[in-house]
């Protein structure tokens, strides 16, 4: 099973984030979650192993719309994405695509928060999408 999401900003991507890995919920557990920033805000790919259930699904496609709508990527963000789970390089696949991946693989806060510190610094202010 899998969700994909559009959320406007970095606080929201590290609640889906968060969610995902403290939820003892969620039965499935998580093949891989794919993070991309764009310029107007974040796309995020979830993956589970399985299929969830019914219930869980439910509840998870309510959290996730509390936080964002779901997502049909334009061309190249789809090729990127299925580049992605193919195995493909991320590096590879963001100069390939034109993406900015931020993660791909096991949810993890830390390369979220460093994205968005790096980006940050390097502008000298903080735009809403990274707040």
């Amino acid at each position: 099973m899998e969700y994909l999401y559009y959320l406007a900003n970095a606080s929201l991507t590290l609640r889906v984030v968060q969610h995902l890995l403290h939820n003892s919920r969620l039965e499935t557990p998580v093949s891989f979650l794919t993070v991309i920033h764009q310029i107007d805000g974040w796309v995020v790919r979830i993956k589970f192993n399985g299929q969830v259930s019914s219930q869980d699904d439910g509840d998870f496609r309510a959290f996730l719309n509390e936080l964002g709508i779901r997502y049909e990527p334009p061309m190249r963000v789809q090729m990127a994405l299925w580049s992605l789970e193919a195995g493909q390089c991320p590096v590879d696949v963001m100069r390939r695509y034109q993406v900015a991946i931020v993660s791909h693989g096991s949810p993890e806060r830390e390369e979220i928060e460093a994205f968005r510190q790096q980006f940050v610094r390097g502008l000298g202010y903080c735009p809403e999408t990274l707040a």
